[in-house]
Parts: C-alpha cells; sequence; structure tokens
C-alpha cells in the first residue's frame, strides 16, 4: 500500500540564520539554508512535502506552531535558546495536537549546565541532539517513521 505524501514543517529558531559564521567550532560551518536544501532534498526522498522557516522571535514561533495544526502532520523543532525557557512554545507544541521532533546540532548535554534541561522534551516524540546538521535530517526520518508507524504497530 503507498504511503500517503506527508506534511512536515520545520522550524528554526533564534541565532540559527547565523550558521556557518556563528561559533563554527560548535554548530559547524554549514549554514542555514544548506541543511534545509538538504531537508526538501530528503523529504522528496521519503515522500514528505517539507516546509523550513526561521524566526528570532518568540511569537512567530508559536503562531507557526499553532499554524502546524491544519494542514500539517508534524514538526521538527530546532528551538534554539527557546529550548531551555520558553513555557509558550511549549504550550503551543501540546495545543497543536501534531507531533514534534526537538533537534539540535550540538551534544546540548555536553555543554554549560543550563542548556542540560529542554521545556519542550516531554511533550515532543522525540529528541536528537549532536550530531550537527545531520540532526534535522535524523529528525525528519524519525518523525516520517512515526507518522507512518504509530506506536505500537510494526
Amino acid at each position: 500500500m503507498p504511503q500517503t505524501l506527508s506534511r512536515v514543517l520545520v522550524l528554526s529558531g533564534p541565532n540559527l540564520n547565523l550558521l556557518g559564521t556563528r561559533e563554527p567550532a560548535i554548530y559547524g560551518a554549514t549554514d542555514l539554508r544548506t541543511i534545509e536544501a538538504d531537508l526538501a532534498a530528503l523529504g522528496v526522498e521519503l515522500d514528505a512535502h517539507v516546509e523550513c522557516r526561521q524566526s528570532n522571535h518568540e511569537g512567530q514561533l508559536v503562531d507557526w506552531i499553532q499554524e502546524a495544526r491544519d494542514g500539517w502532520d508534524g514538526i521538527v523543532l530546532n528551538a534554539g535558546g527557546y529550548t531551555h525557557t520558553s513555557v509558550a512554545i511549549r504550550d503551543a507544541i501540546t495545543a497543536c495536537g501534531r507531533p514534534c521532533v526537538e533537534v539540535h546540532l550540538s551534544n546540548v548535554h555536553a555543554r554549560e549546565p543550563f542548556r542540560h534541561r529542554s521545556r519542550l522534551a516531554a511533550v515532543c516524540v522525540g529528541v536528537v541532539v549532536g550530531f550537527g546538521p545531520r540532526s534535522y535530517a535524523l529528525g525528519l526520518r524519525g518523525l516520517i517513521d512515526y507518522l507512518r508507524h504509530p506506536r505500537g504497530s510494526v
């Protein structure tokens, strides 16, 4: 039985527009546009429509997460620094009713102690950290698999 086209919204939060030049020792040399192009290509491979958006503004991210209620099957989210502080983003994930995968380029658990706690992880279906730009692709693959094989199915 052929799979139906999945629609995935990929959201990137504050400072991720600076990838490629921002602290390359931590975040690598790949810019966000390249990551987004790679995700679009991976989406085609996985029979999924992938749309990528970035904002430095918490409220904009909340609006997009709420928008996911209509017309999107799931979300891949790198909330950046908001991961550790935003109750509003957490509440939006819960309210939207769509599965969300949290991703981070760096291994947040090997960094400063304040980065060790995510306010979002408990309301996400999974978390991918530490694989650089590939974290997004791993998150997308995981989400697509989750959408096509809900918990309890093979």
